[in-house]
Formats: C-alpha cells, structure tokens, sequence
C-alpha cells in the first residue's frame, strides 16, 4: 500500500513504479481512495520520472526521498514541485528502498541502520542506532502515543527502543519478509500537518488515517 502514492489531506502524489512489472498497481489504490473525502487533489509522476512511495521519508518539516535503484531524481524534482511548502531532499542509497534502512519516528527521532544509511544524511536528527542484522526493524512504523510497530525477532532493536522511552509492539511478519516486504509496506498513512501561513511555521498533529497513523500532513 506504501509504494503506489504518497497519501496528503491537501495534495497527494502517485508515483510512477521503477519497476516495470509493477506499472499499473497504482490504479487499485487510486480507485479505492479517489472519492475520499480526506485525500487532497492527485498529482501524478510522468516519464521519465519514477517515484515509490518506499523511498519517502516523511517529517515534521523535511521529507528525505531516496535516490534509488526504483526512484529517480526526475519523479524526486516533480514530488517537490507538488510539496513547495516542504523542503524535500534527495538521498543517494544503494538500498532498494530507502525505508529499508530508516524510518522516522517523531521528535526529530530517527530509528536507523547507520551501516546502510549515513546517518549524515539527516542534519539535526537523534538516531536509534540498530545494527545490521536487525535492519529489517529499521522499516518500522510509528503509531503515535510512543509505540513503534516493529517485526518480530529484533532483540537489539526493540530493547533500544524502550531505552528511547518507545513502546515496541512486535508483529508477525516472516510470510511478507519472503516477498521483501516489511511494516510500512503494509500501511498507507495520510499525511496531515497545516502549515501557518503567516509565520510558515508547523503546527503538528496526529491523525488516524485508518491503514495507518500519521504525524505529519500534505
């Protein structure tokens, strides 16, 4: 559900597969969500850009896209062109996705697997640091209230999350790690934090969005 579009109150973009198999899935998420009232105006990425929505990373004020073997720089420039109110940065990774070796938590927190993802790459964010085995705990999701979903069988990562005051809920998800597929994969959170107009600053908040939670919105 995370891959085909980046889901926004105001704007939402759906992306362009990089992997031509796959060309098409977004269209059955475009048909279930497009009369929703809580989604904002679609844009779409066009060639020869290509853009999935596991390389977005998104914060209170910056989202990190990775630079990848499935996005590149073409849909990354026409995702920042929809977010002009966001400042959005490109990272190079060699990973397939970006949210394979990071993810955001709240707070400028990061949880993360330095080995894979240069932590240099995010200027003024704090780092859970977890180590290369457990890098498949890096995907994880945050649900708000300080609880992070996370897969099962990450002891590392679990016991420094609790030492970061996190609630670690562990799941269930070795059918979906056959397929290279991990927490955020299975969700599509709608993004929602109003900008203040009149002094640009955020004003976030917390928004169920049914597939998933969400502390910042588009």
């Amino acid at each position: 559900m995370q891959d085909p579009a980046l889901l926004g109150s105001r704007n939402s973009v759906v992306g362009r597969f990089g992997e031509a198999r796959r060309r098409g899935e977004e269209m059955a998420l475009v048909d279930g969500i497009k009369e929703s009232a809580r989604i904002g105006k679609l844009s779409w990425v066009t060639e020869p850009g290509t853009l999935e929505g596991g390389d977005i990373v998104m914060t209170e004020r910056d989202v990190f896209v990775g630079e990848s073997e499935r996005t590149n720089a073409s849909g990354i420039k026409q995702l920042a062109h929809v977010l002009k109110d966001m400042n959005v940065r490109a990272v190079k990774t060699e990973l397939m996705h970006l949210l394979c070796g990071c993810a955001y938590l709240n707070d400028k927190t990061m949880i993360i697997a330095p080995e894979l993802v240069n932590t240099k790459s995010f200027p003024g964010f704090k780092f859970i640091c977890i180590p290369k085995k457990e890098t498949y705990a890096a995907d994880a999701l945050y649900l708000g209230e300080r609880k992070v979903l996370i897969p099962s069988g990450c002891a590392t990562a679990n016991a420094k999350l609790k030492e970061a005051g996190y609630r670690p809920i562990e799941v269930d998800m070795s059918e979906f790690w056959k397929g290279d597929g991990g927490v955020t994969c299975l969700n599509s959170p709608i993004y929602k934090l109003p900008w203040s107009r009149r002094r640009r600053t955020f004003t976030p908040r917390l928004d169920n969005a049914g597939a998933g939670f969400s502390s910042t919105a588009i």
